[in-house]
């Protein structure tokens, strides 16, 4: 089952190899990794997806939060949470697939952010499965790079009415 966790850190010396080794140290693959700054200067969150036994996964969140510089393990996967992810991808294009292409970004709720006369760069943003679709129909065209930050995830406080 796919686990997305949220990891709110003190950003000190060898923190980040700390908390990707206990994944590593289990034998399970870290899927994705999304790190930056947090809400206060000198915390740092990361947002991790794996696949995994849950007991498995609440076996690696107990031991994060036993590293000094943890502060907050969330296992946000059966919680309400936003999750987003950014893709930039470089297509090739012509001035007779541009229109089509134009389409497919429209459609997606994507942007065009940088052309040239062989390629245009898409800016997607979303779920996984939006990026993955937009990806896809993307690729007939030609894709020349790809660059995708993994997901970014949080708590999701509103829950009812209001």
């Amino acid at each position: 089952m796919k686990h997305t966790l949220s990891v709110l850190f003190e950003n000190e010396f060898n923190a980040i190899p700390r908390i990707v080794g206990l994944f590593s140290g289990r034998g399970y693959s870290i899927d994705s990794i999304s790190i930056g700054a947090a809400e206060e200067a000198g915390l740092t969150r990361a947002t991790i997806t794996t696949i995994g036994e849950e007991q498995v996964i609440e076996q690696i969140a107990k031991q994060l939060n036993k590293l000094v510089d943890v502060i907050k393990v969330v296992d946000l996967t059966f919680e309400p949470f936003v999750e987003r992810e950014l893709a930039l991808v470089k297509v090739h294009s012509t001035p007779a697939t541009r229109p089509e292409i134009v389409q497919i970004v429209d459609i997606f709720r994507a942007k065009i952010i940088d052309i040239s006369t062989k390629t245009m760069t898409v800016e997607i943003t979303g779920k996984e499965d939006k990026v993955d679709a937009a990806i896809g129909m993307l690729r007939p065209f030609g894709i020349r790079e790809i660059a995708r930050t993994g997901a970014v995830a949080l708590k999701r406080e509103f829950q009812g009415q209001a």
